[in-house]
């Protein structure tokens, strides 16, 4: 048995996911999708100070998990957010952090 397995399928999806955003490299790649609306990979790596190489590796990832999608046009290929799956990773999280901050715990106020 896989130790991942113990855990249910929701915590096991937000963990994947967590792990994909957690490089800021990736979470910028994101936002110039989202200022963009759509763009080709070359243009990612022109506005980052990022191989396209390194672009191409982080865009996979971001694929693998459906954050975004590509449409091949010739030899590029453009890519554009996937609103969808923004939305379901996003009430995941509401969801998961809504538990912990809705519990009255006697901890101390040294939280920063």
């Amino acid at each position: 048995m896989i130790k991942a397995e113990v855990f249910s399928t929701e915590l096991q999806e937000l963990a994947k996911f967590t792990k994909v955003i957690s490089h800021p490299a990736r979470l910028a790649i994101l936002k110039y999708l989202a200022e963009t609306k759509t763009c080709i990979s070359g243009d990612i790596s022109d506005s980052l100070p990022l191989s396209r190489s390194t672009v191409s590796q982080h865009l996979k990832d971001l694929k693998e998990v459906g954050l975004i999608h590509g449409e091949i046009d010739g030899l590029k290929i453009n890519y554009c957010l996937c609103n969808s799956t923004l939305v379901k990773y996003k009430q995941m999280f509401d969801d998961f952090f809504k538990d912990m901050t809705s519990i009255d715990n006697n901890c101390g106020t040294n939280c920063k």
